[in-house]
């Protein structure tokens, strides 16, 4: 069920006044924000985004140290943004021709008309005569509210069960580009928009992290990863299927599982990335495949970005009591991942697929397993 009007507009005066601490705290009388995950944030998933080659969007939101607010955008996105985007949120226009949206410069001089005259401001994206804020923004939008944790529940359902709709009607001899394609448009199929979709198969799977689809077709063993993003929130899950592969391909989705769950058991309020990173370095000790660590990143938080941040041995940044995860174990040709929320002392992952085989790991959670045709 979607979230009414009142909902948002909760979530989103909650968000401001995390933005009028922050910048409270920055010693900046204004905060300007453009990036596309930015503003999805703020505004309960609804977004500036025309072009989808650049990260930030043309349009851009003023919220000032008094908690006032302002849009600043030129006259093409103007009315759109304040019929669509930010209908019902009370923003002040500040419109301008879009020949002096060419300079980057002149959102920050048409912000500073509204700030006392010497005034300090932060931006979301390199800006003259601004503070970078992106790091503090990003801790900002960590600790979720309700509406996000019921749109991530939505999201996970339906995406997993469209990834595995495509993944059972596979066939050996399926090109990765054209699996990858059948992704998208499954992604598309529940509203989402697939930010990363990676196929890899057989030798391809063994040599590559990061399989990027090519016109390969599969054989034995196909791997298929999706970060899908809908309402602003994003989920990331993989899975495994197999047609005559290596026997031990389950004893290595086995292994992933093991550190997997342990890393999910670990990832408790108040845990470091750097601790995150430790346990995850001895589960794989532990499975029999010291090492494997390094060869991918192993994931972290995630968000409004597909990582907000990844887990490595010098990361400060602190679990929340509400936060999301999704962490993507890998042994040589298999992979585990999926997304899972934290919550107060307990753990729930939000993108199974029904009937999928799975592994039971730590805290009676289920990962995934490998589907065999």
């Amino acid at each position: 069920m979607a979230a009414t009007t009142a909902e948002q507009t909760a979530e989103h005066d909650e968000k401001l006044e995390r933005l009028v601490r922050l910048a409270q705290a920055a010693g900046a009388e204004g905060l300007l924000l453009a990036a596309h995950h930015n503003i999805a944030w703020l505004t309960s998933g609804r977004h500036n985004r025309v072009d989808n080659s650049r990260e930030t969007g043309s349009s851009r939101l003023l919220v000032t140290a008094a908690g006032r607010r302002y849009v600043l955008a030129n006259a093409i996105e103007m009315p759109r943004m304040l019929d669509e985007v930010l209908a019902g949120l009370d923003y002040t226009p500040i419109e301008y021709p879009w020949v002096d949206d060419q300079d980057a410069a002149h959102a920050v001089r048409a912000a500073r008309g509204v700030l006392k005259e010497g005034a300090t401001m932060a931006a979301d994206w390199p800006l003259p005569d601004t503070t970078s804020i992106e790091p503090r923004l990003m801790r900002a939008r960590a600790r979720l509210t309700d509406g996000e944790i019921a749109r991530y529940r939505r999201l996970g359902r339906d995406v997993g069960l469209a990834l595995g709709y495509v993944c059972r009607a596979l066939t050996p001899s399926d090109v990765e580009l054209e699996i990858a394609r059948s992704v998208i448009d499954a992604a598309a199929g529940v509203g989402a928009r697939a930010v990363v979709t990676l196929v890899g198969s057989d030798e391809r799977l063994r040599r590559y992290r990061h399989p990027v689809p090519t016109g390969a077709a599969w054989k034995h063993v196909v791997m298929i990863a999706l970060c899908a993003e809908r309402d602003g929130v994003i989920v990331s899950l993989s899975r495994i299927v197999a047609a005559g592969a290596p026997a031990d391909l389950e004893t290595r989705t086995g292994a992933a599982a093991s550190v997997f769950g342990r890393v999910l058991a670990a990832s408790r309020p108040g845990a470091t990335g750097a601790q995150l990173y430790d346990t995850l370095v001895q589960a794989y000790a532990a499975a029999g495949h010291a090492g494997e660590e390094l060869k991918h990143h192993q994931g972290g938080a995630i968000g409004y970005r597909a990582r907000e941040w990844v887990a490595h041995p010098r990361s400060q940044e602190v679990v929340e009591e509400r936060q999301a995860f999704a962490w993507n174990p890998t042994v040589t040709g298999t992979k585990v991942e999926d997304t899972a929320l934290v919550i107060g002392d307990r753990v729930e992952i939000v993108t199974p697929t029904p009937d999928w085989p799975s592994i039971g790991v730590d805290g009676g959670l289920k990962a995934s397993g490998v589907w065999r045709l």
